[in-house]
């Protein structure tokens, strides 16, 4: 239990604050050390809950992915904020869409994984391309001959796409859209998203993830 002396009202300040400053999510844990006092996951939980209710019908909102909460323009408003960035979205080859829809459906699994499915070689500028992005990493190590990397997609991958898990992964047609639509501007704050094109010969085929 909090103590009698707890303001309520102070502490949803702060964290709202502390949300509203922050370039990346931030989980409960973090939360919690903005304050003298223990406070519980729970208490950190309501307050959240309350500053999310207290945002809806705004231009902002609050919301929870994988990392933690954030703040975030709401979508339908995105296309104006654009207008203050000169620089272009990132746009995504057929290759790296692919790809990365075989790692996130899939995961884990080997670069001849990705293979066996494409029908083509896969590019290594396209797997530096998503872990430069921070999309993917290797988790391990396939025990068979040669011990292949396996690929999974990151918590980073389900911010960008303001997701909290990979159960909540759209449609395997839907990916795309969302991949353009929604990570390049999923952040109120940040850099924005390097660009990711088709490494050059590689040439693509149809998607069969």
């Amino acid at each position: 239990m909090d103590s009698p002396s707890f303001d309520w009202q102070l502490a949803k300040r702060v964290i709202e604050a502390a949300l509203l400053t922050a370039s990346e999510p931030l989980p409960v844990t973090e939360l919690k050390k903005l304050f003298d006092e223990e406070l519980g996951n729970e208490t950190v939980r309501k307050i959240l809950t309350e500053l999310a209710d207290e945002w809806t019908g705004r231009s902002v909102e609050l919301i929870s992915v994988a990392s933690g909460w954030r703040f975030r323009a709401r979508p339908e408003y995105q296309q104006f904020l654009d207008r203050l960035d000169p620089q272009k979205p990132p746009r995504y080859s057929r290759a790296v869409m692919e790809t990365l829809a075989i790692i996130a459906y899939k995961q884990p699994v080997t670069r001849g994984d990705i293979e066996d499915i494409r029908g083509v070689v896969v590019s290594p500028n396209i797997i530096k391309a998503l872990e430069a992005r921070g999309w993917i990493d290797v988790i391990g190590h396939r025990e068979v001959p040669g011990r292949p990397e396996l690929f999974a997609t990151t918590r980073r991958f389900l911010d960008d796409l303001n997701l909290r898990s990979l159960t909540e992964l759209p449609p395997l047609e839907d990916l795309g859209q969302l991949v353009e639509t929604v990570a390049p501007g999923a952040q109120l704050a940040g850099m924005p998203a390097p660009a990711v094109t088709q490494a050059p010969g590689e040439a693509a085929s149809p998607p069969s993830a």
